[in-house]
């Protein structure tokens, strides 16, 4: 069956699941003794590198949620029988926790089984015009049941636009009009900033309701920094006011005290004044 990609405007509505709960816990373990789920091949560039640490690092810092959650970078998710694994630069998964036993295969990719979900989130950061991100891959990802695809074109390879953000339907993705996620309390926003090393640059950060990025860790630590310096810059001029103040004082005193000794010495009582 042909899947349909709309790209046009939608509001925010109940995202159906591929599966319920119940569906996942149902189906067999699959064999996974001869599926590859590493393949050892580093990042493909500083952009998507970089991007990748700020977005992850980001939610583990930041992202106030009741729930558990999984978020990583450049890990496989296996959708399906003998099907390649979709690879997203940033994946989002609530609901779910990390797996412990990192022994286990099936604990070191995303299998939706294991998980019983799907990801909620998948973000794929362009640096070319091989990926077919807009195409195939698209339609990958429904099938694989990602409620949010995310398109992050820095250099403008596929279009003119920078970031695109769909939302699974049904068996269709809807390109939104805006970057809020409804289903998840996150929003996406593009940030012109220094993020390491001071290298400026134009990111795609995560962000509440009202538009404040969520911070990495650095961040919030420089932030609480700068907080701490302030307040110390602040205690700082207050004690030299009370000083400048005191010093005031005494001078007042002192020229008073001269004042009252010329006083008597001319057989004045200052105190009758």
């Amino acid at each position: 069956m042909t899947t349909t990609i709309i790209a046009q405007p939608i509001t925010s509505e109940e995202n159906q699941s591929v599966f319920t709960e119940q569906e996942w816990e149902l189906m067999p373990e699959p064999d996974l003794s001869n599926i590859i789920i590493e393949d050892d091949q580093p990042v493909d560039n500083l952009i998507s590198e970089k991007q990748q640490r700020l977005l992850t690092s980001a939610l583990y810092s930041s992202f106030e949620t009741q729930f558990p959650f999984l978020v990583t970078a450049n890990v496989g998710l296996f959708y399906g029988a003998n099907k390649p694994p979709l690879v997203p630069d940033v994946m989002l998964s609530l609901k779910v926790q990390c797996p412990q036993d990192w022994s286990q295969k099936k604990n070191r990719s995303y299998f939706p089984w294991n998980f019983g979900k799907s990801p909620e989130i998948a973000i794929e950061i362009i640096s070319n015009k091989i990926g077919n991100e807009l195409g195939t891959k698209l339609e990958d990802y429904i099938d694989a049941g990602v409620s949010y695809y995310v398109v992050f074109d820095p250099l403008k390879y596929l279009t003119k636009t920078v970031l695109q953000v769909y939302q699974r339907q049904g068996n269709c993705y809807y390109l939104k009009e805006d970057f809020w996620l409804e289903e998840i309390n996150l929003g996406l926003t593009l940030w012109s900033g220094e993020f390491e090393d001071g290298f400026y640059n134009q990111w795609l950060r995560w962000c509440d309701q009202s538009g404040n990025i969520l911070l990495t860790g650095d961040e919030k630590a420089l932030l609480e920094k700068q907080r701490a310096n302030n307040e110390k810059q602040r205690a700082n001029n207050e004690k030299q006011r009370a000083d400048t103040e005191k010093q005031r004082a005494n001078n007042e005193k002192q020229r008073a005290d001269r004042l009252a000794q010329i006083l008597r010495e001319q057989g004045i009582d200052p105190d009758q004044i």
